[in-house]
């Protein structure tokens, strides 16, 4: 399994500016080089470096390994462009060929941020890991002796894994490493005692079917804060509120990739401590589907699920826990105790109280046990395989194809 270890590079002056020269001059490239591209329609790695090593060797005075990343760099952003016009096609985001929108994303070159990462392979970089230094190439030449910083776990995983390419990258005028590591898989655990469930949420951000909220009313009163703030400043709309929207986005964004982190390795680590798999809601295409009041749309859009269940995914991965994703259909409804299914079985936000049962408990703590119970149905059935088989599909009345269970739950490979 690949993962980014990422370090912080502190470089004297002298040596911040050969490598800031080097950025700009590889972006630069690239910018051209994406021209090159775009003009003549060659957008695969080779066809194009018999257009463009040669002028952006001697153009900007980089070595052949550097010109030939620039030139890579270049070809994959145009795939990546591509994937994400057919995936925003598909999703409606981008339109039909030819509208505004999809006219605006395909109509130009590429364009690339003189501070955007560049790959370093191994003969342009070397590590001296046990001394936290490295040398890096420059278009000065080979700069010695960088320092870097890193924690215990990253300096271990650096010296037992490191593989491959490192992306040198300046954010916030400070300068990292993101290095990839191959780092070994558990054995998936293909005998679950049970399954975690864990319900997402707007107001709390995750509740385990142990009843354990994670990052509730807390955070709320602080992402509303910042959303009025970030109100007035957008009201003010002058160059300097720009400069301080665009800062606090940034740590707005740190702050909830943080959360992710810590609620993904608090769930995987407890699934791993009493051997249970992870059950998770399949949230695909959930902003499609709902249909809000604007005054609900910032809170409803303001947290990165994906991200958090892309975290559970690879910590599960190198834990050995199995995940499923489950169809969270009427989970908020659905009495945990009876089975009982009603709309007024949902009292409030906070509590769920089944008219059948009488069974009275924290809703997000029933939605998270209706999450488990249809994760455990699923497994049973596909016990004998650490994949359990994909439900029996067929079609429904509009003659489109559907997976359907007993439970109404749709399964995902356990392992991702």
């Amino acid at each position: 399994m690949k993962l980014m270890v990422q370090v912080r590079l502190l470089p004297t002056p002298v040596q911040a500016a050969a490598l800031e020269a080097t950025l700009h001059a590889c972006n630069e490239a690239a910018t051209w080089a994406s021209g090159v591209a775009f003009e003549k329609d060659v957008k695969r790695n080779f066809a194009l470096r018999e257009l463009a090593y040669g002028e952006i060797k001697a153009r900007w005075g980089l070595g052949a390994q550097a010109a030939q990343h620039v030139i890579k760099k270049t070809c994959d952003a145009y795939t990546t462009l591509k994937a994400n016009l057919k995936a925003n096609l598909k999703a409606g985001n981008l339109g039909k060929p030819g509208s505004k929108r999809y006219r605006k994303a395909t109509g130009k070159p590429v364009a690339f941020r003189l501070d955007s990462a560049q790959p370093y392979d191994d003969r342009m970089l070397s590590w001296r890991i046990a001394e936290q230094r490295i040398s890096v190439w420059t278009v000065s030449g080979r700069v010695k002796d960088v320092v870097f910083t890193a924690s215990p776990e990253q300096l271990a995983t650096l010296a037992l894994y490191r593989r491959g390419e490192s992306d040198l990258v300046r954010r916030d005028g400070m300068w990292f490493l993101n290095a990839t590591c191959e780092v070994p898989e558990s054995p998936l655990n293909t005998d679950p005692v049970d399954f975690l469930g864990i319900d997402l949420g707007i107001v709390n951000i995750a509740t385990t079917s142990d009843g354990e909220i994670m990052a509730g009313r807390e955070l709320n009163r602080v992402r509303v804060r910042e959303r009025g703030l970030r109100k007035k400043l957008q009201k003010k709309n002058t160059p300097s509120a720009k400069r301080r929207l665009k800062k606090r986005r940034r740590k707005e964004g740190r702050r909830a990739k943080d959360i992710n982190h810590k609620i993904a390795k608090h769930v995987v680590a407890e699934a791993e401590r009493t051997g249970r798999g992870i059950a998770l809601e399949d949230l695909t295409g959930i902003r499609e589907r709902v249909r809000l009041r604007k005054p609900q749309r910032a809170t409803h859009s303001s947290w990165s699920f994906a991200q958090l269940g892309q975290f559970i995914a690879y910590k599960a991965r190198k834990a050995g826990v199995p995940v499923v994703h489950v169809d969270p259909a009427y989970t908020s409804r659905t009495c945990a105790e009876c089975g009982h299914i009603d709309k007024a079985n949902r009292v409030s936000q906070a509590w769920f109280a089944c008219r059948n049962c009488g069974f009275v408990d924290h809703a997000d703590r029933n939605g998270s046990r209706n999450i488990r119970a249809r994760a455990w149905e699923l497994w049973r059935r596909g016990a004998q395989s650490t994949a359990p088989a994909p439900p029996p599909r067929k079609r429904d009345g509009a003659g489109r194809r559907r997976s359907i269970t007993a439970s109404g739950a749709r399964c995902a490979s356990p392992s991702l």
